[in-house]
């Protein structure tokens, strides 16, 4: 998910000269201290989009998704705030899990002109049902593949620790990275080391009129899976099939209004549709012959992880800003 930086600076300078023959210099009296900032905030978010995408796959089967959310806010000092938040995404999963549910909490130290984030998130997915044997199933409902072949869990509830960082170099222009990993990326056995850049331009404020902000902004990820357990086994992999570690990027253009920002972005990724069915099991993936390999006997082809254009408008403010 990308984010908007946009700042906007106003500055005003007033001169007087007389000459000092005529007058005596007299300084003004200071005005009163500005109160210091709250401690406590509460941001609030909120968002439709087109298209549900997560590293370059869709989550919600290229459907419009909506997604909401709050997060508590506690400033330390100015340079240290910590933070738990909670939000909930519309999806379609192959396990038919009722939504995304995520909760996170972590700290965001900055130093001058570089800002860090760190911290855990747990991707909570309800409701989901067993698609498999009965065995491999546990007694739980399902004890079938799903129609095309493919299997799934019925607990795809997972967690990754994460951090990031960015810099600002001046009002225009921010670059950041980060690092998330988790032992068991889907709750499939499979750890899974997420590493991604990010560059952004703010568009100065006199390109836009009416207090609109624009920003274009990249990024590029690399998603390193290693093997999932044995309820993904194959024949040519009994102990559970190795997922594909992919290339994922996105470029898009932002513009802001007061709370609001409207996204538009292209995603894509360098999976093949066989290696794409692997790691998603994809429910509507379709039998092609071109995607029968030792790790997608079935020859499942998933169109889940190919170039999408995603429009998001999103609402993004806080209590302290409502006051």
């Amino acid at each position: 998910m990308t984010r908007l930086a946009y700042a906007l600076f106003i500055a005003g300078l007033v001169s007087t000269t007389a000459s000092a023959a005529d007058m005596a210099v007299k300084a003004a009296p200071a005005g009163p201290a500005a109160p210091a900032p709250p401690a406590w905030d509460i941001a609030i978010i909120g968002a439709l989009m087109s298209d549900y995408n997560f590293r370059g796959i869709t989550q919600s089967n290229h459907r419009p998704s909506a997604a909401a959310g709050f997060e508590p806010r506690y400033n330390i000092n100015p340079n240290l705030q910590a933070y738990a938040g909670i939000s909930g995404e519309s999806i379609d999963f192959p396990n038919r899990a009722a939504a995304e549910i995520d909760i996170y909490g972590g700290i965001r130290p900055t130093f001058g002109k570089l800002a860090l984030d760190g911290g855990f998130w747990y991707y909570y997915y309800p409701d989901g049902q067993c698609f498999n044997t009965a065995a491999l199933c546990g007694g739980s409902s399902g004890f079938v593949p799903l129609p095309n072949g493919n299997v799934i869990k019925q607990n795809l509830s997972f967690y990754e620790f994460y951090g990031k960082g960015t810099y600002t170099v001046n009002d225009n222009f921010n670059f950041g990275g980060s690092i998330w990993g988790s032992p068991s990326v889907l709750n499939s056995g499979a750890y899974g080391i997420y590493y991604t850049g990010n560059v952004t331009f703010i568009a100065p404020s006199t390109w836009l009129m009416n207090g609109i902000g624009a920003s274009l902004s990249a990024d590029i990820g690399y998603w390193q899976l290693g093997t999932a357990g044995a309820f993904y086994a194959v024949p040519a992999f009994p102990g559970g099939v190795p997922y594909p570690s992919y290339l994922t990027w996105d470029v898009g253009l932002t513009f802001a209004w007061k709370a609001f920002a409207l996204d538009l972005r292209y995603y894509d990724t360098n999976l093949t549709k066989a290696q794409c069915n692997v790691f998603t099991s994809d429910q509507t993936a379709a039998f092609s012959a071109g995607s029968v390999t030792p790790q997608n006997p079935g020859g499942q082809a998933s169109g889940w992880c190919g170039a999408s254009f995603i429009a998001k408008l999103s609402i993004a403010t806080s209590i302290n800003a409502i006051k």
